[in-house]
């Protein structure tokens, strides 16, 4: 019976996102290739702009049948302990290069195949090193005992590929970490320790992931080797399955791993539980704080004609709403509220989600499908982000409010309809966006315009309507998406526009269609604050107010920090540096967080300063000396 190679490779801007391959019989070509072809057009690495299936014959007489190598398995609990492993594998081998060796494996991340490393010199051998060695021609022997190959299987498929590599001519072995985000375990294999699965390899969705073949031997053996590994023909004969019985009895072990990993690396988190309402001040385990980490920007959760409106609508239409807005959770408090937000944001139309995340997820899930690009700042909230991968939508992302490298990014990417989304003031830096290059672009270009007023609705602009304003309405986009929940000091999201957005968004947009409503108290809370907002202007000046004297004052005591918003990053770096800090100024009564990967970058770790209206300058003055004392006692300068 004849047998054929198939194999399929998919790329992605000349990057290479899955490759696979099969021997098989003439009968089973139709299947696996759309097999394969549905594994390489759908892969976490992301969709292919190029994929290839090839098909070839085989001569039975050609093929090598191997047995598999012996396995087992070696739990780790994090990363880092993956590595250790690789140096015990290397220094097993008797190299004396291990550390140097171990280093090689960030070079192999951006290559589509192996290193072929000499292990005595360190010399790299492969012809091409941009394209490494590729081991090809292999698969596992079809019985009624292996286990099946049907989608992806990480270990069936790497058993036969380590196999392959420890049998050819001069490979003393071999080191694997995939490059696939949702599988962290990797292996070490060589003929005489064999397969070695490691449990953790690298973090769980780091794309980083390469393979090392370990030469030794003479230079003139290399061409015999990179024939064996790429030309020769292997069945490898005896695959056992990883069965049930083998994995850890404690299913839960992985949560337990991660939360030590967490722990380990300064980025567990726990929460704070507060004894009163939110304010400038608030009680914390029976002792008053000042409060310098909260959105409520204007304090107006605590404005008393707020909450009697509150509880005046409370009494009327009771604690809930009781379905969804297009049922039966659609009162006249709801309507009233969505006309006050498109007066304010002075758009025709406005509608309120659930919660701000919601709002983003369901907005951009909604305009975008599949055949769309978004354009979306590498800084942007995670809501954003999310939205955009619900979307389905192809998503480019630009270098952080870089309106050149956007149009540049656009210009590449060309589209029938796209969507350009940005925060308008980013809740991790407190910068603006340059809202007039921004909207410029997006209509040159023909493209829907989609901005986050999180934290810039009440904060900027003179009347703190916001990034409209600020820019003195010399320019609006297509979308305005905004918070109830941070300087409105209640519950929700909204988005504004155009009266035709609005209708598409309430018989299209999933998470407002399928969500109870909001309740009626909820709704008022925020009718009530833009009402106050809107007659006490006097409220955001105050904040702008606090921004400058606190910059002011850490400028003279030595600490460059600028702020136009509520918002001031002081940028500490590293992630227990950063806790130790925010620990610390908690002791002395400061409510400061300290904001760590994966919010922000690794080792961009930062303390996040948000300001408030009702700060008075003796408070911003005692916190901030406080600041710097610690600021200098762990040597961050800024």
């Amino acid at each position: 019976m004849s047998l054929y190679s198939i194999k399929m490779r998919a790329s992605q801007k000349n990057k290479h996102i899955s490759g696979s391959e099969k021997i098989i019989s003439y009968d089973h070509i139709g299947s696996y290739a759309n097999q394969l072809m549905q594994r390489g057009l759908n892969h976490p690495k992301g969709s292919p702009d190029l994929l290839n299936i090839k098909i070839e014959k085989i001569e039975n007489n050609n093929i090598l049948y191997l047995d598999a190598l012996p396995v087992c398995t070696i739990e780790v609990d994090n990363y880092r302990m993956g590595i250790e492993e690789i140096r015990k594998f290397l220094n097993s081998l008797n190299l004396e290069n291990a550390d140097k060796i171990v280093n090689f494996l960030s070079k192999t991340y951006s290559m589509r195949g192996a290193i072929l490393l000499d292990v005595d010199t360190l010399e790299r051998l492969e012809p091409d090193r941009e394209r490494g060695i590729r081991a090809t021609y292999m698969d596992a022997e079809r019985t009624n005992n292996n286990v099946s190959v049907n989608g992806k299987n990480h270990y069936a498929e790497a058993i036969v590929l380590a196999t392959k590599v420890a049998y050819a001519p001069n490979i003393i072995g071999e080191i694997c970490i995939s490059d696939d985000p949702d599988y962290v375990t990797g292996y070490v294999a060589s003929k005489s320790s064999g397969y070695k699965r490691i449990t953790k390899m690298k973090e769980q969705g780091s794309e980083n992931g390469g393979r090392i073949f370990l030469y030794q031997g003479s230079k003139n053996d290399v061409a015999e080797t990179i024939s064996f590994l790429e030309k020769q023909p292997v069945i490898v004969r005896n695959v056992q399955p990883l069965y049930m019985d083998k994995r850890p009895t404690d299913k839960f072990k992985f949560i337990g791993d991660e939360l030590i990993d967490m722990r380990q690396n300064n980025l567990y988190r726990s929460m704070k539980t507060i004894q009163s309402g939110q304010s400038s001040t608030v009680i914390y385990n029976g002792r008053e704080m000042l409060m310098m980490a909260s959105n409520d920007y204007l304090d107006m959760s605590s404005v008393d004609e707020v909450k009697k409106y509150a509880a005046s609508v409370l009494e009327k239409y009771g604690t809930g709403s009781g379905g969804s807005r297009l049922t039966t959770g659609n009162t006249v408090i709801h309507e009233m509220l969505e006309n006050k937000i498109a007066e304010f944001k002075n758009t025709e139309s406005a509608l309120v989600f659930n919660t701000g995340y919601i709002a983003n997820l369901a907005t951009i899930s909604s305009l975008m499908g599949k055949n769309d690009v978004i354009f979306s700042d590498e800084l942007n909230h995670a809501s954003i982000i999310d939205g955009c991968r619900l979307s389905g939508a192809k998503i480019v992302v630009y270098r952080h409010n870089d309106m050149e490298d956007l149009e540049r990014k656009i210009t590449v990417n060309p589209c029938r309809k796209g969507l350009i989304v940005s925060d308008a003031v980013f809740s991790m830096d407190g910068d603006i966006l340059n809202l007039p290059e921004f909207v410029r672009i997006a209509d040159k270009y023909n493209l829907l315009s989609m901005i986050d007023e999180a934290h810039s609705t009440g904060v900027i602009g003179r009347t703190g309507r916001g990034i409209v304003e600020y820019y003195n309405y010399i320019c609006e986009p297509d979308i305005i998406m905004g918070t109830l929940s941070k300087a409105v000091g209640s519950e929700g999201g909204f988005v504004c526009g155009k009266n035709k957005l609005i209708e598409y968004l309430k018989n299209k947009a999933r998470g407002f269609i399928f969500s109870t409503s909001l309740s009626p108290v909820t709704m008022a809370t925020s009718l009530k604050s833009f009402e106050v907002i809107e007659k006490n202007p006097e409220l955001v000046t105050a904040l702008h107010d606090n921004v400058r004297f606190f910059c002011e004052y850490m400028k003279q005591k030595g600490f460059n920090i600028h702020s136009e918003t509520a918002i001031i990053p002081i940028i500490i770096g590293d992630e227990k540096k950063a806790m130790e800090i925010s620990e610390w100024l908690f002791e002395q009564g400061y409510f400061i967080s300290a904001i760590r990967y994966p919010t922000v970058k690794k080792q961009s770790a930062r303390l996040r300063i948000a300001l408030m209206a009702t700060h008075t300058p003796e408070q911003l003055k005692e916190a901030a000396d406080s600041i710097i004392n610690i600021l200098r006692q762990k040597e961050v300068f800024i």
